[in-house]
């Protein structure tokens, strides 16, 4: 008689707490096991986790990463351009060449973290669709 097997993909997902998720995000890691990528592109997240299985398709982070980047970024630059403008006599050219540079290279830099850390948010709170356990990793929500 062989051994039965058990499949991790019909085996409700361990809860994890919120900050555990966000962390594994930002880790740009597979929210539920912490291991495998979350990520096959820049931004597109993987259908499902390599490692553990987790469908991962329908997040819904839609504009929460783009919000939350420019609000981190803005502020950052903006308070740097705040003190090197009453402080500082730079000619303006370095002045919009610099912050330019940073500002595009911080945001390059945080966006994957940031939409990672939104989707380990949402499977930590169990919401669009992380709650069904054994989910057929090819199918639609009934909400757009």
């Amino acid at each position: 008689m062989p051994a039965a097997t058990i499949d991790s993909r019909d085996a409700p997902a361990p809860r994890i707490s919120w900050a555990t998720g966000v962390r594994r995000g930002l880790a740009c890691r597979c929210p539920a096991c912490g291991k495998g990528r979350a990520f096959r592109g820049f931004l597109k997240v993987a259908e499902a986790c390599d490692g553990c299985g987790q469908a991962l398709h329908h997040h819904r982070a839609d504009d929460l990463p783009p919000y939350v980047t420019i609000f981190i970024v803005g502020h950052i630059v903006g308070y740097g351009i705040l003190l090197t403008e009453t402080n500082l006599d730079l000619p303006i050219w370095l002045t919009l060449g610099f912050w330019t540079a940073l500002t595009l290279a911080m945001t390059l830099a945080l966006m994957q973290p940031v939409k990672g850390a939104v989707v380990g948010l949402q499977y930590a709170l169990r919401m669009h669709g992380f709650d069904d356990a054994g989910r057929d990793p090819g199918q639609e929500d009934d909400h757009a």
